[in-house]
């Protein structure tokens, strides 16, 4: 089945502090106040899912709660517990193992490194222990 989307909590109101325009159903993170970049570590606290392409400056719309499209590090499959990758894609977790990577939704849909899958994604800052 192809990626979809779903229903979703999203945002608008965050600017992109760089080029984040190949960076479309990546995970990012707060750079400033009301900036976002993407995710460039697996200990980095996303605040949610990119769902456009902006340029630096430009206005980024994330999805914080909701189904989205995700593009996947490595392999993914349905049901994995997922966190961002050290350059923003959905990498799978395994709760409990590694306390310093957060947890930010969970698998849909499955996936091979660099497809695009479905994830719902809910942002709760918690780690995966």
């Amino acid at each position: 089945m192809a990626a979809y989307e779903g229903q979703q909590s999203s945002f608008g109101e965050l600017t992109a502090s760089a080029d984040l325009s190949s960076k479309q159903y990546h995970f990012v993170k707060l750079s400033a106040a009301t900036t976002v970049t993407v995710c460039a570590a697996i200990t980095d606290k996303p605040i949610g899912v990119l769902q456009n392409n902006p340029e630096s400056g430009g206005q980024a719309i994330v999805t914080t709660h909701g189904l989205s499209k995700l593009v996947a590090d490595g392999t993914i499959a349905a049901g994995n517990i997922l966190g961002t990758s050290a350059d923003g894609q959905g990498d799978a977790i395994a709760a409990g193992t590694d306390t310093t990577v957060y947890v930010a939704g969970q698998a849909i849909g499955a996936a091979s490194a660099g497809e695009t899958f479905t994830a719902f994604i809910n942002i709760t800052n918690a780690r995966a222990a």
